[in-house]
């Protein structure tokens, strides 16, 4: 039987801790590549289909469903690694605006010149030809960045640094100076045009953000943290203490979930973790702050996402890593929770040294897939939803 959301919807409030197995067919979209640093999921060209974007080493590309054809719209945007990017249809039209980030350097927690950048894409005609970019002002370690589409205003780019801006070690005086980029109306080209505002500079080490409707959650050495797009005030939810660090060793990947989330109540603070930075551990937390480990065996781990995959009371969880673990191996996991309790199930065992996750239904038959890239295979994997 085909589910869908509704029907999860109706076995939660059924009651039932009942989900099913979870079945992925693995299909290999691209073999070779350098890194696979990022990747965004969106339609790129507007036929009403999902395709993917990756920020590799050098190239920032995207593979046009359903072929999976690679395209290379940008390239050495610097003389240094790119290292991040986002896609979201910002103004409507079906098809995406990206951002990236790009010269990574992270041992200069310096200079804004030779360490990081920020480059909005400028889309041609045919989005199979090369984009020209406007480069942005940026920090020092630009690491993550985010699409932010507010019910009112211009859309808003989250751009997160890993370092503070002179730190080392992730201690200093400096905290990660965190902003937001408002798009102009017009002449998006014009960096001079983009309205930047400084969202916070309290923590001294990140390394990923999340976001649901204006809020956004940071995780870092400190643990993690929850700013507001549209009032400054509002950063709070601290698990962990400002200029301390983290009992785990700091929060590296955070995802809101796995729990279901309702806009306008607490209940919706709820994540997923991959503890300390690039940890071992996968960890959720619910409104309450209470912590549960669900995995303590990976290395590395650098990938992780949450979502519906299969029916069930609660969200999955999915999480990557991208060095050999205690069984000698790479891969994916997905945590269910099931009859009051929370089971593993592998993904892929071997094949995925896992440096990015993301998840969509790709093929139009309601079921989220996984798409991920690998960092020491040097590849692209489409994981088919076939549960």
């Amino acid at each position: 039987m085909k589910w869908t959301p509704l029907f999860a919807t109706l076995l939660t409030s059924l009651g039932t801790s009942i989900a099913a197995t979870p079945k992925f067919r693995a299909e290999t979209i691209d073999p070779n590549i350098q890194i696979g640093y990022g990747l965004a999921i969106g339609d790129v060209n507007g036929d009403g289909k999902v395709d993917i974007l990756m920020a590799d080493k050098f190239d920032i590309v995207w593979y046009e469903n359903p072929t999976w054809t690679r395209h290379v719209f940008a390239s050495k945007l610097t003389l240094k690694d790119n290292v991040c990017i986002t896609a979201r249809d910002l103004d409507g039209d079906g098809k995406v605006e990206v951002a990236v980030g790009a010269n990574w350097n992270p041992s200069n927690t310096i200079s804004r010149r030779e360490s990081g950048s920020v480059h909005y894409l400028i889309a041609p005609e045919d989005r199979t030809q090369r984009w020209p970019s406007v480069r942005l002002p940026n920090e020092p370690t630009v690491h993550r960045m985010q699409w932010i589409l507010p019910k009112q205003g211009q859309p808003e780019l989250v751009v997160l640094p890993l370092h503070g801006s002179g730190n080392q070690g992730g201690e200093g005086d400096n905290g990660v100076r965190i902003f937001s980029y408002r798009m102009p109306e017009s002449e998006v080209g014009t960096a001079s045009n983009w309205k930047l505002t400084l969202l916070d500079e309290s923590l001294h080490k990140t390394h990923n953000l999340d976001s649901f409707g204006p809020e956004i959650a940071v995780g870092g050495a400190e643990g993690l943290k929850i700013l507001h797009t549209t009032h400054a005030t509002l950063t709070d939810h601290w698990l962990g203490e400002p200029g301390k660090a983290f009992p785990s060793g700091g929060i590296g990947e955070v995802r809101w979930g796995p729990y279901p989330n309702h806009h306008g109540s607490e209940d919706h603070r709820t994540f997923a973790t991959i503890e300390p930075l690039h940890g071992n551990e996968v960890v959720v937390y619910n409104p309450n702050k209470n912590r549960t480990v669900l995995d303590k065996d990976l290395k590395q781990g650098h990938a992780l996402v949450c979502g519906q995959f299969v029916p069930g009371p609660r969200q999955q969880v999915v999480a990557g890593w991208r060095d050999k673990n205690s069984e000698g191996k790479v891969g994916i996991r997905m945590y269910l929770w099931e009859n009051d309790a929370w089971t593993t199930h592998t993904l892929d065992d071997d094949t995925m040294a896992c440096e990015d996750i993301k998840a969509a239904d790709l093929n139009g038959d309601g079921k989220l897939d996984l798409i991920a890239s690998g960092r020491a295979t040097k590849n692209v994997i489409i994981y088919w939803n076939e549960s």
